[in-house]
């Protein structure tokens, strides 16, 4: 499909066929290499198509092929115009997110002690395929509490502190979750995953800061440069899964019952309004609330991990919780489009909420600054923390970036790494890796995915977050 040039980092997708709006694609000449060669400007296309949409059909520079919507994809429903949702713009991953904790640690305080620490983390919070926490296993009122109360669950049962809350988009807790809507089985697949990292692309990062673009904003932040950082990369796990294959086995059927022809049955909806939509939204938050729960109890592990190992107090360490924001939700949110205020249900798909300085959602702490993000790139490489601007709440509806986006299919990254010595080239940079199998490590090798510095610049220049720390990475745990 011809994409049209609009600026350095903007591109037009022509509305054409049954397009309801054109689409538009964040990118610059390098990453639109890749892009166009890709499925997924026809699933920007497919998307467009559905009922309801305002604005555009978005693609972020970290866009590749997804389930459905692309993964990097945003769009916006809208209820009074018979708007739909779409478990495919969610993802099957449900509140997949990153948390980031800094310390008062500094990097060379760290180095010394970094074998033990990946060693102390990977005891302590479990990693891989369907790996669940046998020490830790939940009775059905218990999940049945965290589907309702997310965060805030762990925090009343000792896994974190009260004002971690107050740091975490939507506090912890999606408001409107409906256990009820969640099946046996997601709850059964949930009940011993409460606390772990899962597999694929989910991680923990030791890291620090290396190099500071807003030495104001980092300040306020707690990220100067040297500092100790904690990445946690995961979501709702099997549960979130099944909650999603649940629901995508009801909207197959029910599209047809609603007059919706789909470009892609992968794309199966509902209107917002209808028994169907509702008790998918339901159920999401209350798969949504379950990931936050996850990623609070994995927190106070790493908490716990990093005490036993400095054998200091957590006053000293200063574990504090920066910000834990989602990439895999839709949220009725208010926007402006077409110069009047409408609630529309925005679906972010790898695509990171970024609402800038002023906005009442965001905490009090943050409000002058504007929403933290988190641009996780690889495991050799870099990461980066950027915040919310006005700009991309008015064109993006307050979204931006998620991460590097993918280069190469997992398989090819294995095919491609075949007989290299992964943990040697690692620990020739310095890096301590830990993961359930050597197969994790070879598809999540640095050349399967994109530069996010390219991804990175590509969102600050055109204006949808802007830069404030870049991360480098000490300690890796993956499934």
């Amino acid at each position: 499909m011809k994409l049209e040039r609009l600026d350095d980092h903007r591109w037009r997708l022509p509305r054409q066929g049954r397009m309801r709006v054109d689409g538009l694609i964040f990118a610059d000449d390098r990453l639109i290499k890749d892009i166009q060669g890709d499925p997924s400007v026809e699933q920007v296309a497919n998307v467009a198509t559905l009922p309801g949409i305002v604005g555009h059909s978005i693609g972020m520079p970290d866009i590749h092929w997804g389930y459905g919507f692309p993964i990097g994809g945003v769009a916006a429903f809208d209820p009074e115009e018979g708007g739909i949702i779409s478990p495919g713009g969610v993802g099957y991953d449900i509140n997949c997110g990153v948390r980031l904790h800094r310390s008062n640690l500094q990097v060379e305080e760290v180095r010394p002690h970094l074998a033990r620490l990946m060693d102390d983390l990977f005891q302590r919070i479990p990693a891989g395929v369907g790996r669940g926490y046998r020490k830790f296993v939940l009775s059905d009122a218990d999940v049945r509490d965290v589907l309702v109360k997310g965060a805030a669950w762990a925090v009343e049962n000792g896994h974190g502190r009260p004002q971690d809350l107050e740091r975490i988009e939507d506090g912890g807790t999606l408001a409107g979750a409906d256990p009820d809507q969640v099946s046996r089985r997601a709850v059964q697949r949930g009940r011993d995953q409460v606390g772990t990292v899962g597999s694929g692309n989910h991680f923990i990062e030791v890291g620090w800061v290396d190099q500071v673009f807003d030495p104001e904003a980092a300040e306020l932040l707690g990220l100067t440069r040297g500092t100790v950082t904690i990445f946690v990369h995961s979501g709702s796990r099997g549960l979130g899964y099944q909650v999603c294959d649940d629901a995508l086995e009801v909207m197959m059927t029910a599209v047809g019952k609603y007059g919706i022809d789909l470009p892609d049955k992968q794309l199966a909806c509902v209107p917002v309004r209808s028994p169907e939509g509702e008790d998918y939204i339901g159920a999401m938050r209350a798969a949504a609330n379950y990931a936050f729960a996850n990623r609070q109890v994995m927190g106070h592990r790493i908490r716990e991990g990093f005490a036993a190992v400095f054998d200091l107090p957590e006053e000293r360490l200063g574990m504090e919780l920066v910000y834990d924001v989602a990439h895999n939700n839709a949220k009725l949110e208010r926007h402006v489009v077409d110069g009047r205020e409408r609630d529309l249900w925005v679906h972010r798909k790898g695509a990171t909420r970024a609402f800038p300085p002023g906005h009442p959602d965001l905490p009090e702490a943050y409000r002058e600054l504007g929403q933290p993000v988190f641009i996780p790139g690889d495991m050799g490489r870099y990461s980066f923390v950027l915040l919310g601007t006005p700009g991309g709440y008015a064109e993006t509806f307050g979204s931006t970036c998620h991460g590097a986006g993918r280069r190469k299919s997992r398989r090819q990254s294995k095919r491609d790494t075949r007989g290299r010595d992964l943990k040697r080239e690692f620990a020739e940079q310095g890096i301590e890796v830990r993961a359930s199998s050597g197969a994790t490590v070879a598809e999540e090798v640095p050349d399967a995915y994109k530069d996010v510095a390219e991804v990175v610049e590509v969102v600050h220049r055109a204006g949808i977050g802007r830069k404030v720390a870049r991360l480098r990475p000490l300690g890796v745990l993956k499934g």
